[in-house]
């Protein structure tokens, strides 16, 4: 009997664990793909081997995949690449595992598809929600991911953010200000700092993570609609007809 206590006890106390940590949780930006935008997946992966591929792999993505968005061979090679790699290498990241680990305290993920584990929505907003944090060894810290190591590659973009705690009787909201702009951001006649810029060339590299996830999911789509109109009209006229054969004797 106190074991089946004590069971219960705990099984309580985690529920409403969790139910607090719910409660605290970040609110996620819708983010806009769209895989048929080909102009989008091409700034995405510019923005990509930028910024993403100095620390992060894709190591289950080649070069030379590119090309199905609409890139040359001869783009690929003069944009996203260095001049020893190949167009069909793998999107590997020159700087070694464990010295990734001494400097940021963990090896940097691999981002083949980390839009299928993570989400788009996540992704679109994690990547906006970073603030000057002095307490962090990078001086980074983030809204959506309290205490990252990774620090903030996109801020001569976004600019600098500043984090604000507002009391509301029991409850915290956290905000973020921009109080520094980027060279994406745009100061609106009211003072305000217009981030929308900003945030269209992140849309672009969460569509090509979720691109880069999948190649080929548009095609994919594709031959499956085609499969559902064939099914489509086979299922109606043909089994009518079928049906009409075998039953002629009956009837």
């Amino acid at each position: 009997m106190k074991k089946i206590l004590n069971t219960l006890l705990f099984a309580l106390l985690a529920s409403v664990s969790f139910g607090s940590q719910a409660n605290t949780e970040v609110h996620l930006d819708k983010a806009p793909i769209n895989l048929r935008d080909t102009e989008s997946l091409q700034r995405g992966a510019q923005t990509f081997a930028n910024y993403c591929l100095s620390c992060h792999g894709a190591v289950a993505m080649r070069y030379n995949r590119l090309q199905d968005i609409g890139l040359t061979e001869d783009q690929i090679k003069a944009n996203l690449m260095f001049p020893t790699e190949k167009v069909g290498d793998l999107m590997k990241v020159s700087m070694q595992a464990k010295d990734a680990k001494v400097w940021f305290g963990a090896t940097p993920p691999d981002l083949s598809v980390i839009s299928r584990s993570r989400g788009a929505d996540y992704l679109y907003t994690y990547l906006r929600s970073f603030y000057r944090d002095d307490t962090r060894p990078t001086g980074w810290n983030n809204l959506t991911f309290d205490k990252v190591g990774m620090p903030n590659v996109l801020w001569d973009l976004q600019g600098q953010q500043e984090l604000e705690v507002k009391k509301e009787g029991e409850h915290e909201h956290k905000a973020l200000k921009l109080v520094k702009p980027g060279s994406l951001t745009k100061t609106a006649e009211n003072g305000a700092f217009d981030q929308a810029e900003f945030d269209h060339r992140v849309a672009d590299l969460v569509n090509y993570m979720v691109y880069m996830g999948e190649p080929a999911q548009v095609k994919r789509e594709q031959i499956g609609y085609g499969v559902l109109l064939f099914l489509l009209f086979f299922l109606i006229p043909i089994s009518y007809m079928l049906k009409k054969e075998y039953w002629r004797d009956v009837h």
